[in-house]
């Protein structure tokens, strides 16, 4: 979605032409207020002739239509909000002003919320970087940053939204793997930061044609899919296994090797190459065991 859109013109926000709506609505309190005064002055009499009539028939139309034409032109605009102005099809601006405004009433009034959403996506299913189904899901915050293009370069903003927050959770989720537990890989459960991150960065281009911007992205949920759910926690039960038995495995040999250079350099005990291997071998199955060793007291020579 990073390329540009071809063969479609790019709209671009710009403020509106509108004029305080509090001094309109004092100018038509004045005017109504006059045409009381007037038009009952000008009402004609009994025996009046034919043209003083129409006179007067055609001074109440045009003050009426004049009445309509300023009440209709009022409208109202709250805090985070816009008005996308138009003329005849025409874009003439957006008005971000808050409170009472007036424009001439055959000029077009589509509000547009500039506040900020939050959308939390349906479960997808789709595959991980190696083939793995899972289901992922994600939070939102976005909002509208340019009303022109929400009004003008989408069909319906909205659902452009929600549409390519799907495709987008899709993408990011299938670059990475679940998991991975030799930790050379920015995995979906683990690297968090990484993940949200480059879903932020790829609904903001996905979403940019249509003046939208993200704030704020992350996972809220991530599984194994259901047909597959048993087998990957078998497997990470076994890698999880595996891994701890090698750290052990690891730390009892430095133990060890740290205990025969103690006893040698300070002399507690000299030992040949068998007896050696045979305290290796017996520290070995202290430390890696699983259950609690139960030692056996020599107290005569170790020949």
């Amino acid at each position: 979605m990073s390329a540009e859109l071809t063969g479609m013109k790019t709209s671009r926000e710009s403020a509106a032409t509108s004029y305080n709506g509090y001094i309109m609505l004092l100018v038509l309190v004045v005017v109504v207020a006059a045409l009381a005064f007037i038009l009952p002055g000008m009402a004609p009499g009994y025996g009046a002739t034919k043209a003083t009539k129409i006179v007067f028939v055609g001074t109440l139309v045009v003050s009426l239509v004049g009445v309509l034409i300023l009440a209709s032109g009022f409208f109202m605009i709250q805090p985070n909000q816009a008005a996308v102005i138009t003329l005849f099809g025409e874009y003439r601006g957006s008005e971000r002003t808050e409170g009472l405004r007036w424009v001439w009433p055959w000029m077009g009034k589509n509000k547009i919320s500039a506040r900020a959403h939050n959308i939390h996506s349906d479960r997808v299913k789709i595959n991980d970087l190696r083939g793995n189904p899972i289901e992922i899901a994600c939070n939102v915050v976005w909002r509208v940053r340019d009303t022109a293009q929400a009004s003008f370069d989408v069909d319906d903003y909205k659902e452009f939204v929600n549409i390519q927050i799907e495709a987008g959770l899709r993408t990011v989720g299938s670059r990475h793997p679940y998991d991975d537990f030799e930790g050379e890989e920015v995995t979906l459960r683990s690297g968090a930061d990484v993940v949200n991150a480059e879903l932020l960065e790829e609904l903001n281009d996905r979403l940019k044609v249509a003046g939208v911007v993200v704030d704020e992205a992350g996972l809220t949920h991530l599984a194994y899919a259901s047909e597959i759910a048993s087998a990957m926690l078998k497997r990470q039960q076994a890698d999880a296994i595996i891994a701890a038995r090698a750290k052990i495995v690891l730390g009892a040999v430095g133990m060890v090797e740290d205990a025969l250079t103690k006893l040698s350099q300070d002399g507690i005990v000299d030992m040949d190459d068998e007896r050696r291997a045979a305290m290796v071998s017996n520290l070995m199955v202290v430390l890696c065991g699983e259950k609690d060793a139960h030692p056996v007291i020599n107290a005569g020579s170790i020949y």
